[in-house]
């Protein structure tokens, strides 16, 4: 009996094989693609080294039965045990820079990365950026790509776990970033110093309702970068406390809370949070300035 192996040669054939099966598989994604034919070009492109655009040079080519070997296995792996893609590629791109990905961090997918390509205006304005603090950075990204868009400004990459830090530092030096981007190890904002112009998070934000209900492919993602309690706010709370003291005066905070902003929204009512839209999907984003949280904060005796 043959295999698909030896009947499939080129990346055409691999196109069409992967996106077959993938078709035939109750997947779910909404992690780097959102439909079976992105997952399938990215499966089996990236999985050769080979670019996601312009490659239809590359169509016909034939492969080595390692190449073929390799991509079969990571569709199998795809499919039976419902790996996410960016952990089967080591790989993951956002804001259409690549980073490294494994287990030990989430996948990048924030709504922040459309606001950083807007240079976050015009929330911004004029106002200078020297200091950007990306808070629960996982695996860097968020920060990294703000670094990318803000030149002159230093970048603190803050997470409590260690080996999300391990893939921060490791993409920090993949983008030669060194001289102007570190990575603290703090709880929040428990070892973080002085004051920002900017602060970013993507926090764990998932209920204990979405945590049991979630797709197969969330299990494979560290549970310290999802769950926050009941609500889904444990983290979020500790961040409105405390982020007036680390902002400057006329800093922003920016930080996505998911499908638990009705929560955060009720449990906040005299906080003028600004709930932001995006054109390319996502939700669940507030946008705070310094001197509303300072003023809140007064008013609230907290």
């Amino acid at each position: 009996m043959t295999q698909p192996i030896d009947d499939l040669h080129t990346v055409r054939d691999y196109l069409r094989y992967v996106s077959s099966r993938f078709a035939a598989s109750p997947l779910f994604y909404g992690h780097g693609t959102d439909n079976v034919w992105d997952e399938a070009v990215q499966l089996v492109m990236r999985s050769l080294h080979l670019p996601l655009e312009n490659n239809k040079l590359f169509l016909d080519a034939r492969l080595t039965r390692e190449e073929r070997e390799l991509i079969l296995d990571r569709a199998d792996r795809r499919i039976n045990e419902r790996v996410p893609l960016a952990y089967l590629l080591g790989e993951a791109w956002f804001m259409g820079l690549p980073f490294h990905v494994d287990e030990r961090v989430l996948v990048p997918r924030s709504p922040i990365g459309e606001l950083l390509e807007a240079g976050l205006q015009p929330w911004l304005g004029d106002r200078p950026v020297n200091r950007i603090l990306d808070l629960c950075t996982g695996s860097g990204c968020i920060g990294i790509a703000a670094a990318a868009v803000f030149e002159d400004a230093e970048v603190d990459l803050a997470d409590l776990s260690a080996d999300a830090l391990d893939v921060a530092i490791s993409n920090i030096d993949y983008h030669e970033l060194g001289d102007r981007v570190r990575a603290i190890q703090s709880d929040v904002f428990e070892n973080i110093d002085g004051r920002y112009d900017v602060i970013l998070s993507n926090p764990p934000y998932v209920d204990a309702e979405d945590m049991a209900s979630m797709p197969d492919e969330f299990r494979h993602e560290p549970e310290l970068g999802l769950a926050a309690g009941d609500d889904g706010l444990d983290i979020a709370h500790r961040i409105l406390a405390q982020a007036a003291d680390h902002l400057t005066p006329d800093g922003l905070l920016i930080v996505e809370v998911g499908n638990s902003w009705p929560a955060l929204d009720a449990a906040y009512p005299q906080l003028p949070l600004t709930w932001l839209e995006f054109e390319n999907g996502g939700d669940g984003v507030f946008l705070l300035s310094a001197a509303d949280l300072k003023a809140w904060r007064a008013q609230s005796g907290r």
